[in-house]
């Protein structure tokens, strides 16, 4: 059984970089249970931008035939492109027995939540706005008229909070990832999820009684 994990966040709050750090330490541990939700997007690449690992690239006329397929979990469309996570993801982690995480938007959550019920959804908040600015300053990569978009887009998503199961402030790195690492494997110890591998230990002791 797998578990799919939504986490959102306002740009510049430092989800990737966990989500990044969270599936490297996964692995580094010979666990290898997280595959990452690579979502279909119809815009051009960007600079630096590689298929298959931050988006896959697809055009207009494929993305319409797959949302009209039923094949896509969520989708959205901003800034004139499209957006969406394909549901063959979401397949292939339940068959090789993973847990799913996605990196998306309150949008596309929202519309998630309703699709899959069990899922599991993190938001992550910056300690404040003005930390957030100065954050999305340092980055050195947007104009002063993106900057004060993303702080407008900021305030309105982070409205949408209460709507999660997990608030997680990151003031410190570390200390964020730790707390977000502690959520995966608190989920993964939930009755739910562990009922195949009980069961198989609950039938040992079945196998003696009856000896």
């Amino acid at each position: 059984m797998s578990t799919v994990f939504i986490i959102s966040a306002p740009s510049g709050s430092g989800k990737s970089t966990l989500v990044k750090r969270l599936m490297e330490k996964d692995l580094d541990r010979g666990e290898s249970r997280l595959q990452f939700s690579v979502s279909f997007t119809t815009r051009a690449p960007r600079e630096g931008e590689v298929e298959g690992e931050h988006y896959c690239f697809i055009s207009v006329k494929e993305f319409q035939r797959l949302r009209d397929a039923d094949e896509l979990l969520e989708s959205a469309e901003v800034f004139g492109n499209y957006y969406g996570t394909s549901r063959a993801i979401l397949r292939k982690a339940e068959a090789a027995g993973q847990d799913l995480i996605l990196d998306i938007d309150v949008q596309g959550a929202a519309q998630l939540k309703q699709r899959l019920d069990q899922a599991v959804s993190i938001f992550i908040l910056p300690p404040s706005r003005q930390v957030l600015e100065s954050r999305l300053r340092n980055r050195s990569s947007d104009s002063d008229e993106v900057i004060q978009r993303r702080l407008e887009e900021a305030s309105n998503e982070i409205e949408e909070y209460g709507k999660y199961d997990y608030l997680l402030i990151n003031d410190n790195l570390d200390a964020s990832f730790e707390q977000l690492r502690g959520i995966i494997l608190a989920e993964r110890c939930r009755t739910k999820r562990a009922l195949d591998q009980v069961k198989k230990i609950v039938d040992s002791f079945a196998t003696e009684v009856k000896r």
